[in-house]
């Protein structure tokens, strides 16, 4: 319970460079997430380092540096892939919805003294919104058709207030490169499980299993090719609960108007389809689950585990106490 609110306790200048830190806490640990998968495939497939046909770790080699090049490429290009996965299109100045959305968002960017953000639409019918990007100067908010179409304009300017808090406080890069290195792990170990499962290794995998050290090695790998993507999401649902808070409480800051944000996500909680265009890998991102988890409204250790937000209720009760409002004040709220 200490880290949120050691989170709450940093000022805006301390909390991003401790999301920059974060950023290559993450980027560093996949890396060599990478480089250990595959020093197991050189052992246990190629026979590197015990007679084998091959005496250079070149798989090795190979997962080092695919992982340092997606790194990278995902640090630049991360913001255009989240989009191109929810089919985004940019606002159209012509349409009256999306240029409400664009004079909220040049709103806000001044409240918070940040550059204007490239506005996004994403075609669904399902209320939701979230930022992403590398840096305040290439961000990006994406709501969808759905939000314009039940938030008024007080809950939309909350809930844009919320993704441009996220920019804010530069949480947008550290959670888009998890969301990318989620898939990218989980795509990784399926192919390495898939080739144990169909008996690649033969008789260097065999040779393994002889020698009490390769088959602790052995079985540390294949809990590793289990456990890894499992790690990776609840890394990022954990990244994500931390900071709705932070990003709530910053929005109420930006707009003076806490209220009009816990109407927003009561709104959005009430919406009960989930989100199809928005998923499962960058769920973490959006202002509220997309998939709109039960879990989600639930506390307590296992709850907390595996959500991605934190309980709604909780967020618009602290809402409504930021304006001396009573926590059931919201319910009847239109």
């Amino acid at each position: 319970m200490a880290e949120p609110i050691l989170q709450q306790s940093r000022n805006i200048i301390e909390q991003q460079a401790y999301n920059r830190r974060m950023t290559w806490f993450v980027m560093s640990a996949v890396v060599l997430l990478f480089a250990f998968l595959g020093l197991g495939f050189d052992y246990f497939y190629l026979g590197v380092f015990d007679d084998g046909l091959f005496s250079f770790p070149i798989v090795t080699i190979c997962a080092i540096v695919f992982s340092i090049i997606f790194a990278y490429s995902t640090l630049q290009q991360g913001a255009s892939v989240v989009l191109q996965s929810t089919k985004a299109i940019p606002a159209d100045r012509q349409n009256t919805d999306h240029q409400q959305l664009l004079n909220v968002v040049k709103e806000m960017s001044l409240a918070s003294g940040l550059p204007m953000p490239k506005v996004y639409i994403i075609p669904d019918n399902d209320p939701n919104a979230f930022a992403t990007g590398k840096d305040p100067q290439h961000s990006y908010v994406a709501v969808t058709q759905g939000l314009l179409s039940m938030l008024n304009r007080e809950e939309l300017q909350g809930v844009v207030a919320h993704e441009m808090s996220h920019i804010r406080y530069h949480d947008i890069r550290l959670m888009t490169i998890v969301a990318a290195f989620v898939g990218a792990i989980v795509l990784l170990s399926d192919v390495a499980l898939r080739g144990m499962r169909y008996g690649f290794g033969g008789k260097v995998g065999k040779s393994k299993n002889k020698n009490s050290l390769g088959l602790v090695v052995l079985i540390l790998w294949v809990i590793t090719l289990i456990l890894a993507p499992i790690i990776t999401r609840l890394m990022a649902m954990m990244i994500s609960r931390k900071r709705e808070y932070l990003a709530d409480a910053s929005a109420a800051e930006l707009t003076r108007n806490p209220v009009a944000l816990a109407k927003a996500l009561q709104k959005l909680e009430n919406a009960s389809e989930p989100t199809a265009s928005i998923k499962r890998g960058i769920a973490h991102l959006c202002v509220v689950d997309p998939i709109g988890k039960a879990v989600n409204e639930k506390e307590g250790f296992w709850a907390e585990l595996f959500s991605t937000h934190p309980p709604m209720k909780k967020r618009i009760m602290l809402l409504n106490a930021m304006a001396y409002i009573k926590s059931n004040g919201i319910k009847n709220a239109t």
